[in-house]
């Protein structure tokens, strides 16, 4: 049963190709949503778009260019006739690497698409919302959020600036009466094509994603603010309160250099 009381509410995903951003599609479309779904692979796109339920739509961009984040928030306002009631920004990938030794080029995109984007379309889309007062953004950060991550610098540092600033703007929310929800899904290890594109294998057997995917929905609609899948998660996120950060950065040190 869809949440909302506008019928023709309408849900975007971005990363919708695979993996988190495919399933939440195929969530909300069973709930009743008209999904937008977009990304840079049409013929992923389109495998997404033949399991869902309802009208579905495909926009093919890349979001580490700045204008194509701009062009992602009209085109889906036309599309939706101006009732886009859920954003998941999924979009995003990771790099493994010494940071004295990884590709310069490959970080900027990294940081592109995993903050910029993602800012440039909280923003749009939550003014709107504001103006409203409904709707909901669910920004996918990670469990690497939590932590500092050497090998992979960059991207813990992207999730970290995700979950900062989906918590930061959901106390602004809550203190100004909106009624308007933003939260961050930090997952740990998943079953995705991520593994891949970072280049890393995970110590910790992954989450399936459309478990991941029906957990993430049904708390973003609980408004949860930070959503972690997973009891091994959350004991994890429970213990780093507990140890001084040099510790922490030599742990994760540890487990990163086992991925590689």
């Amino acid at each position: 049963m869809m949440n909302s009381q506008n019928k023709n509410a309408v849900a975007l995903v971005t990363g919708a190709s695979s993996g988190i951003g495919r399933d939440i599609a195929i969530v909300l479309s069973k709930m009743g949503y008209e999904v937008i779904i977009t990304a840079r692979d049409e013929v992923r796109l389109n495998e997404t778009k033949s399991r869902l339920k309802g009208k579905a739509h495909i926009i093919v961009t890349d979001l580490k260019d700045r204008s194509a984040c701009y062009k992602l928030y009209e085109t889906a306002n036309e599309i939706g006739e101006g009732n886009i009631e859920v954003l998941v920004n999924n979009a995003g990938f990771g790099l493994f690497g010494e940071f004295t030794k990884s590709d310069l080029d490959t970080e900027l995109n990294m940081i592109d698409t995993n903050i910029t984007a993602l800012h440039i379309l909280t923003k749009l889309f939550i003014k709107d919302m504001v103006e409203k007062n409904s709707g909901y953004i669910l920004n996918v950060a990670s469990s690497a959020g939590f932590m500092p991550g050497p090998l992979m610098a960059t991207y813990y540092s992207t999730k970290a600036y995700v979950l900062r600033l989906s918590q930061s703007i959901s106390r602004e929310l809550k203190n100004s009466g909106s009624n308007v929800y933003i939260g961050a899904l930090c997952p740990g290890p998943v079953d995705t094509n991520f593994n891949n594109t970072a280049n890393v294998r995970f110590a910790l057997k992954g989450l399936k994603s459309m478990d991941v995917a029906e957990y993430a929905v049904k708390n973003m609609f609980k408004r949860k603010t930070v959503i972690v899948p997973g009891i091994s998660m959350k004991l994890g996120k429970f213990g780093l309160c507990f140890l001084p950060d040099n510790l922490i950065t030599k742990i994760a040190y540890n487990i990163q250099h086992r991925k590689g």
